[in-house]
């Protein structure tokens, strides 16, 4: 979330930040916390004025009795009417609290001066030109959807059967395939790349959505467990961010840098209308997420690195992509700076979202207080945190199959991934 100081301070850049991001309903929030917060300081001031006269009189009554100078029983009947004040005012002090916090979860991060301004997703800018590897496709193509029902290795029909349209099924060669693609990336961020490998849980509870920022923002796109009070992940960013809420971090640690895979479960609320075919559009896939944790002068060269860091997979497995950087109308809510990896679909015609980059800042460990002890400095700052796709598997899996198709229908195994598989074609 947003520091209220900062808000304070600065609520015309707060109300520029909601215009840019297309929120312009949004805008009457910042007026209306504002009011909240100066409301919340007078009641402050208001209840500690009267705590400390209480203070002051319990003293007087005290040394009254002890020196048997007057009978208290007036000033004992004033103070009982003075509790009952204070009394009512914490109650007013927690409701106005509560309602400042549904406000400061609910506004989105700050942009970065880097983000171009724009209403959607069609004035992302094409920050890296595209990169190709050489495939010889010159036959009629098959999607991969038709890949993977001719050679046996995804199975849509009976995932839709067994949970419903979006759970997909690999079978033999493709669920290999699926493994080792998964044990690849993971190996390269942890061997090459610096990261230590996390095995989080896939349930969490809602503080751990709060935390990271899909709760209550984005409370329609989880499942939930009601009667034990868990949700799906949406992401391994959300555990494993987690890992280190309510901390104080060693300043020599850092950066802190984990890589985890985790399946994903999205429940796509809203998407009636879009393509939903294949891998274009699942409830459950797989993916290896980057995270960071980061001191505030290193965050954005740390998000560089992350960028770097999926590329390398990309440009391992020699699928065709290219790199967005997103514009305020299309930035999620919670992030400061985000680039967007799409891979080419040759059969699709089009690019396909495989990977997102971004930095928080500070707005995920405001709201989780996971703090750092700059060298040299007394007071505690909030640590950056950062995290990537490495990538999901799901469209990712639609380009490496598309590109590595041959005129007989077969799939070829790319060079890296055959250690993981055992074979080098699947026909």
């Amino acid at each position: 979330m947003l520091d209220i100081n900062y808000i304070r301070q600065s609520s015309d850049e707060v109300v520029a930040m909601l215009r840019a991001r297309q929120l312009e309903s949004e805008i009457p929030r910042v007026a209306e916390l504002l009011d909240l917060d100066r409301q919340r300081r007078e009641l402050v001031q208001q209840t500690d004025d009267m705590k400390a006269l209480r203070n002051r009189v319990s003293r007087e009554v005290a040394d009254m009795k002890k020196s048997g100078s007057g009978p208290a029983d007036e000033l004992i009947g004033k103070m009982k009417s003075v509790a009952e004040d204070i009394s009512a005012c914490d109650t007013m002090l927690k409701t106005i609290e509560a309602a400042i916090e549904d406000i400061l979860l609910a506004l989105p991060n700050r942009l970065h001066q880097s983000v171009p301004e724009g209403r959607n997703a069609g004035q992302n800018i094409v920050c890296k030109p595209a990169v190709a590897f050489d495939y010889q496709l010159d036959f009629v193509l098959k999607n991969h959807l038709e890949l993977g029902k001719s050679l046996g290795i995804l199975d849509f029909e009976r995932g839709a059967k067994v949970g419903g349209a979006g759970f997909p099924v690999y079978t033999g060669k493709g669920a290999r395939l699926e493994r080792s693609l998964i044990n690849f990336m993971l190996d390269t961020h942890t061997s090459r790349h610096g990261y230590t490998e996390i095995f989080p849980p896939f349930l969490v509870n809602r503080e751990s959505l709060r935390g990271t920022g899909q709760w209550p923002k984005f409370a329609d796109q989880v499942y939930t467990i009601e009667e034990d009070g868990l949700y799906a992940i949406p992401t391994a960013e959300v555990p494993v961010t987690n890992l280190h809420r309510g901390e104080m971090l060693e300043a020599a640690d850092l950066p802190v840098a984990y890589a985890a895979y985790s399946a994903c479960f999205r429940r796509e609320a809203g998407s009636y209308g879009k393509d939903t075919r294949g891998f274009l559009r699942v409830h459950q896939f797989n993916k290896v997420e980057m995270v960071r944790f980061t001191r505030p002068e290193a965050s954005y060269e740390a998000l560089e690195a992350i960028l770097g860091h999926a590329e390398a997979i990309l440009q391992a497995l020699r699928i065709p992509y290219r790199v967005l950087l997103l514009c305020s109308g299309d930035i999620s809510a919670n992030a400061t700076k985000c680039y967007d990896i799409e891979v080419w679909s040759p059969a699709e015609d089009r690019y396909l979202e495989a990977s997102s980059c971004s930095n928080f800042e500070d707005y995920q460990a405001r709201r989780m207080n996971i703090r750092y002890r700059p060298e040299g400095k007394a007071k505690p700052e909030f640590v950056h945190t950062l995290n990537g796709s490495g990538l999901a598997t799901s469209r990712l899996m639609v380009s490496l199959l598309e590109h590595n198709q041959t005129r007989e229908g077969s799939v070829v195994v790319p060079e890296v991934l055959r250690p993981y598989t055992g074979f080098d074609i699947i026909d």
